[in-house]
């Protein structure tokens, strides 16, 4: 079966052509990771899982490059200089380094103007890019732009795959995609009429916020159209609240990797995380990371899991796709309709939601009710 599912990844999922060029890459561990020996067993199960993909995808495309680069440590962090020669070419690169942009996009501190002059030099060397992207890296590459400019210019087709288990193979990734496309889409065309949203949960969260002129975009795993970017595993909604107009707490039962031993509580005011209290060693650690930078603090985003193969609810890249469940996220939210850039962007998912749309008008509608999809 995995073999299988590997194949559908070109065949399905991104529908490789015979002519088309093909960029697959993994990260590995640094000296500077202090990791868990069974998260050390996965990622080196996920370079062999890359070297697998890879041979497997050379019946279906005219070239595959592989690269494999040291890890950055981040989600949201962009990937090192060669591999964004592999991706858009060396004279791209070239042009964007000596009009002095280059470093600020990959440093996260580029202005709006520095982006706007990227997207004409990416544009014009675009015929140089990659058809199709499969991102194996631990660390996830889809709030980068990285993948923006790919998508977004170039028109790539972009599978981003972070902290992937080979197990999901056999289990989010075994899906009807087109069923679950049909369920996404549908329940995005609800969200599309909300221009504030409210949530809470069984275990305390209560937090609001504006969804005002914001995209709401859908992962649905069909990357056959110029442009797709999804997620594999694929299912949810997302889009990113109106920059301060998040208020509330949020009350978290697990890190991006396993259950806490207690809740950790999170404050949320005008937008941003206020304060944090908890009894996890996790406390600590997310408020050193949300203290690096005032952007990391920022609301970035609100998925909602559509994919009900999902189960796992202690692997953040698969739980956000539960069914019935949704997630928040800190940090950058610049790729996908916010405002926000930094090499940092964090998820944690929510049990038994209550959501609910409020339009334009002031009408409420519920559209999950303790987890259940009631709209």
């Amino acid at each position: 079966m995995i073999t299988c599912t590997l194949r559908d990844i070109f065949r399905v999922n991104l529908s490789v052509k015979k002519h088309e060029r093909v960029l697959l890459f993994n990260d590995k561990v640094t000296d500077r990771e202090d990791i868990h020996e069974s998260d050390r067993e996965r990622r080196s199960k996920l370079r062999c899982l890359s070297m697998l993909a890879a041979e497997t995808g050379k019946s279906f495309c005219k070239s595959i490059i592989s690269f494999e680069y040291p890890a950055t440590g981040s989600h949201g962090s962009e990937p090192p200089q060669e591999l964004w020669e592999l991706a858009f070419g060396e004279k791209a690169v070239r042009a964007l380094k000596k009009d002095g942009i280059f470093n600020p996009i990959l440093n996260k501190t580029a202005k709006e103007k520095d982006i706007k002059r990227a997207e004409n030099i990416i544009r014009r060397y675009n015929k140089n890019a990659v058809d199709c992207v499969i991102a194996l890296s631990n660390f996830s590459t889809s709030h980068t732009r990285f993948r923006d400019f790919l998508t977004r210019i170039c028109g790539c087709r972009y599978a981003s795959m972070p902290i992937f288990d080979i197990s999901m193979l056999e289990g989010s990734m075994n899906v009807d995609w087109k069923a679950l496309a049909k369920m996404t889409n549908s329940i995005a065309k609800l969200v599309k009429t909300a221009e504030h949203i409210e949530v809470k949960t069984p275990n305390g969260t209560r937090i609001s916020f504006s969804a005002k002129g914001r995209k709401v975009l859908s992962d649905t795993g069909i990357l056959t159209r110029q442009g797709s970017f999804s997620n594999l595993p694929a299912g949810e909604v997302y889009l990113a609240p109106v920059e301060g107009t998040a208020q509330g707490r949020l009350v978290l039962e697990w890190s991006p990797t396993r259950q806490l031993t207690s809740p950790l509580t999170v404050t949320v005011k005008d937008g941003c995380v206020a304060d944090i209290y908890g009894k996890d060693e996790y406390t600590e650690d997310l408020r050193m990371k949300l203290a690096e930078r005032p952007e990391n603090r920022n609301i970035a985003e609100l998925g909602i899991g559509t994919n009900k193969a999902a189960k796992r609810p202690d692997n953040v890249l698969e739980a956000e796709k539960i069914f019935g469940t949704i997630h928040f996220a800190f940090g950058d939210n610049s790729s996908f309709g916010g405002k926000v850039q930094t090499p940092f962007h964090k998820d944690f998912v929510f049990f038994k939601p209550t959501v609910t749309l409020i339009k334009k008008n002031g009408t409420k509608k519920e559209l999950l009710k303790a987890g259940k999809l009631i709209a």
